[in-house]
């Protein structure tokens, strides 16, 4: 079988008492980094050998890892943080076992943007995931969909590109568009400005954020079709 295990998003506390037994009864966990994550297993007295699969290799290596749960071993896959698959590895491998009509299992547990999307205040009853935008060729593109998006959208980004993407949503979407930027999300600095686009991208010019950063946008209001615009 396949487990996919979520595990902390910063404060270590943040993990199942399922997903804790899983990781220590496989044959293997599979980690996007083994060295960020033999710190959680180092915490938590767990053994279990170690395989890199991460976006760089994970091509080359799900359909022979689907294999080797065919021929009968335990395998968990964990992120650097966060569940598998959710803007990290995890898609591939999942597919390739489905396709062999092997067993998955995704553990419910940590997600960077459901707390983000809570606290920010804004409507979550139904939102549209972003995740991280195109860096350079589609951004324009997808900046103008996101415009028409009526849902509230969330979006991943960098500390370095937050100010730059602040400024461009302004213009794609309106400076006076209400968002939150969450950052160190249950860690220690953990923080959470509220405002509009505008304001957030003064604040952060002002203020220089540091690390991982999960946006949420307000999605479209007025009730314009797209015939006329």
């Amino acid at each position: 079988m396949l487990y996919v295990v979520p595990t902390p998003v910063g404060n270590l506390e943040d993990i199942t008492l399922r997903a804790l037994r899983v990781l220590k009864e496989v044959d293997l966990i599979l980690a996007e980094d083994t060295r960020t994550s033999s710190v959680l297993l180092k915490h938590y007295d767990i053994h279990t050998p170690l395989r890199s699969h991460h976006k760089f290799n994970e091509h080359e290596t799900s359909d022979a890892m689907a294999e080797e749960i065919m021929a009968g071993r335990n395998v968990a896959l964990i992120s650097d943080a966060g569940t598998p698959g959710i803007s990290d590895p995890g898609f591939m491998l999942v597919r390739a076992c489905v396709e062999r009509g092997v067993e998955v299992q995704c553990l419910p547990g940590a997600t960077a943007f459901v707390p983000a999307l809570v606290d920010s205040g804004l409507p979550c009853d139904r939102f549209y995931f972003e995740g991280f935008l195109p860096q350079k060729k589609g951004r324009q593109t997808r900046l103008q969909q996101l415009a028409k998006q009526e849902h509230t959208i969330i979006i991943y980004e960098s500390p370095f590109r937050l100010v730059k993407t602040l400024e461009q949503l302004g213009e794609f979407l309106g400076k006076d568009r209400r968002a939150s930027v969450s950052r160190e999300i249950s860690k220690k600095f953990e923080d959470t400005q509220r405002g509009t686009l505008a304001e957030l991208a003064e604040h952060y010019k002002k203020m220089p954020p540091k690390g991982e950063i999960v946006m949420i946008v307000e999605g479209r209001t007025d009730k314009k079709t797209e015939e006329d615009e």
